[in-house]
């Protein structure tokens, strides 16, 4: 069992704060995924035709985690919340990166949404993951940069274990040792929003969307979520 939890100054720092948390297991990432095939498609297709853009920085969306980077030290231009770089990413370039059937399942929801998200192989996560201030201690290395080692700053936003820092910047940057292959078979994947009152609803829409992409594909799946009024899940 893995608990997640918000620390209490997150919580008063960031009280519009929802976290939903998606967990498969025995998920199955070799198969064919042709719903997430198409939900990328469709995206990308949306890019193409004029009909559909991602949210941009002035969508409130986007705008509140560039308040919250700004907050605690991260210049959101320079170090992008990870929905509005993968959205920047789409429209410049007109497609979604495609990584493996799950990571395009969350990336295609993320966009579509314009919800930060995220997923952590549960096989190698140690202990439980707190979302908390960094104290200049901890260490992380970066997804593809297995041999670099970073020391977030202090007062920094991150997902934590026992053994480090999992994504910086709250939601910039995932770890590699953390990552999500196409043989990870126990995996949280992340939605998040800081505007619980407006977009509460858009979030739960968004995880039952995920969880409808995976489901085909695992044994087993479920919906968390953690923020002010429950700031705790045991997964």
């Amino acid at each position: 069992m893995t608990a997640f939890r918000l620390a209490p100054a997150i919580v008063d720092a960031f009280p519009g704060t929802l976290i939903a948390l998606v967990t498969a297991s025995g998920l199955r990432g070799r198969e064919a995924w042709p719903a997430t095939d198409a939900a990328v498609a469709d995206l990308e297709l949306g890019v193409a035709d004029g009909s559909w853009e991602p949210a941009g920085e002035t969508d409130p969306r986007i705008g509140a985690w560039h308040a919250a980077y700004r907050s605690f030290g991260t210049n959101p231009r320079r170090v992008r919340p990870s929905v509005d770089a993968l959205g920047r990413r789409l429209a410049k370039k007109g497609a979604l990166p495609r990584i493996n059937p799950p990571v395009d399942s969350y990336n295609a929801v993320s966009v579509g949404h314009g919800l930060p998200a995220g997923a952590f192989d549960l096989d190698r996560v140690f202990g439980d993951v707190a979302v908390r201030r960094a104290d200049g201690t901890e260490a992380f290395t970066p997804l593809g940069e297995p041999d670099t080692v970073e020391a977030p700053e202090p007062g920094e936003v991150v997902y934590a274990d026992d053994e480090g820092v999992l994504t910086r910047h709250w939601n910039h940057r995932d770890a590699h040792r953390t990552r999500v292959t196409e043989d990870s078979a126990r995996v949280v994947f992340v939605l998040e929003t800081l505007r619980v009152e407006d977009d509460g609803a858009l979030l739960k829409d968004a995880a039952e969307e995920l969880r409808g992409l995976l489901a085909p594909h695992a044994d087993l799946t479920a919906v968390h979520h953690v923020g002010a009024a429950q700031p705790e899940a045991v997964l």
